[in-house]
């Protein structure tokens, strides 16, 4: 077998290339930036300590994408074996409201609503989406044929689009009424 080894420099034109798109999608896989980072460092590591197995070096993107991939899979694997519970949070630990945050609020929102898709309509969704990969190269990371690719990500759009106008439709409906039903704004002259 071929040993191609990753050096130094190939290595960090890897990272410089790919780094922000693996970053999301271990984030939209993971739903918080520590799992994603973590995720993101695994499937780099792999790289240096097996990129000899990667034949073809004009794919280390999908190759990249698959690997990060199959670590989350081994991960839930785990996770349905041995729970982990989570220590309640302290809210007054919570960073304060700034100016940049509220400007991410309508991406976040979209972000939380495609969280909470299941994950065999979501992992489409953000190859597609968010990371620009064909359907050929979703459907050889999910090992899934083109066709199935095409599904999910037509229903995983669908459901999207519903669960984002539920949210938005339950935002709009007032909050403040009198016991006959009637809104303050209704009473007011």
């Amino acid at each position: 077998m071929l040993q191609m080894n990753v050096d130094e420099i190939d290595y960090e034109q890897v990272v410089a290339l790919h780094h922000e798109s693996l970053y999301r999608f271990a984030f939209s896989l993971a739903g918080n930036p520590d799992d994603a980072a973590e995720l993101t460092q695994e499937a780099y590591a792999r790289l240096l300590n097996q990129g000899w197995q990667l034949r073809d070096r004009t794919r280390v993107k999908s190759w990249l994408f698959t690997t990060l991939y199959r670590i989350f899979l081994g991960w839930k694997r785990r996770e349905t074996r041995f729970p982990h519970v989570e220590i309640v949070s302290v809210e007054s630990e919570l960073p304060p409201m700034t100016p940049e945050i509220a400007d991410d609020l309508d991406e976040e929102i979209a972000m939380d609503t495609a969280m909470d898709l299941e994950e065999h309509y979501r992992v489409p969704l953000v190859l597609y989406y968010l990371q620009c990969l064909t359907y050929r190269e979703i459907a050889g990371l999910l090992n899934v044929p083109i066709g199935t690719v095409m599904s999910r990500l037509s229903r995983g759009k669908d459901l999207l689009r519903q669960r984002l106008m539920v949210r938005e439709s339950r935002k709009a409906q007032p909050t403040n009424t009198i016991a006959s039903g009637e809104s303050f704004q209704t009473r007011l002259p």
